[in-house]
């Protein structure tokens, strides 16, 4: 491993330690002006983040969920998404987990998710492959959609658009449908135990980790118009590279 993914995972299990003080306990809840959740663990759980990585790199940038960007113009940044998942997290189940991610320049360079409540920690570095608990993992190679499952997550934006019609096609033709969302089916993806995923309404600081562990697992990882991962990105189309990727493109016609 280098330093960068040696302290990612450093950090992860620093950042657990933190999480499971609070889960399943008493704690204050408050609303973000986006409507969305945010506790005393989320904040203390970055902190340590920051705290490790910017102690073993003070010239890097950092950009957070909860505590923002600091020296964002720096060649390399990493993206902290501490409880990924707070909804979850506040209601005392377990799809939640600490994403942690290197981005030098444009490119996603190292990854880590970990989730506390599952007991998995995925990780992965660019041309090293991906892993899981120790474990080396693959994509699965089911080219036929009619033998695929496919996962979606986050689907409200496009219920009302367009593209719902043939989202609603593609259902028809796949073989399972499921909705595992958060990194959880991120993780079964690059596993090879699902082979397309499919979200809307997401942020990079939610998918960027999980996008290394897909691709340096063998998968491919766009947003839903074919895209390269940006901070801007909003959207996910994810896949094995048997259930070829312009195949499902052209057939959700985003573009």
């Amino acid at each position: 491993m280098s330093p960068f993914l040696t302290t990612a995972i450093e950090a992860a299990k620093a950042a657990q330690q933190v999480i499971e003080k609070y889960y399943a306990g008493d704690f204050e809840v408050e609303i973000k002006s986006d409507q969305s959740p945010v506790t005393i663990a989320d904040i203390e759980t970055e902190e340590t983040i920051k705290k490790i990585i910017l102690g073993a790199f003070p010239d890097h940038g950092f950009f957070g969920e909860e505590t923002g960007k600091v020296n964002e113009d720096a060649e390399y940044n990493w993206l902290i998404d501490p409880i990924d998942g707070t909804k979850s997290f506040v209601r005392g189940y377990p799809f939640f987990s600490t994403q942690i991610a290197l981005m030098r320049g444009t490119e996603l360079i190292v990854g880590v998710s970990n989730a506390p409540g599952f007991k998995e920690m995925a990780y992965a570095e660019k041309g090293q492959g991906a892993w899981l608990n120790g474990e080396k993992i693959a994509v699965g190679d089911i080219a036929e959609l009619s033998k695929a499952t496919l996962s979606l997550g986050n689907i409200a934006s496009i219920a009302g658009k367009p593209q719902w019609q043939t989202v609603g096609e593609l259902v028809q033709q796949v073989h399972r449908i499921r909705g595992y969302g958060d990194f959880y089916h991120y993780h079964l993806l690059a596993s090879g135990k699902i082979d397309i995923i499919l979200e809307s309404d997401v942020n990079i600081l939610d998918i960027a980790a999980l996008a290394v562990i897909v691709n340096e697992a063998g998968g491919c990882f766009t947003d839903l118009s074919g895209q390269q991962l940006t901070l801007e990105t909003t959207s996910v189309l994810a896949c094995n590279l048997a259930t070829t990727h312009e195949q499902l493109l052209n057939r959700l016609n985003y573009v």
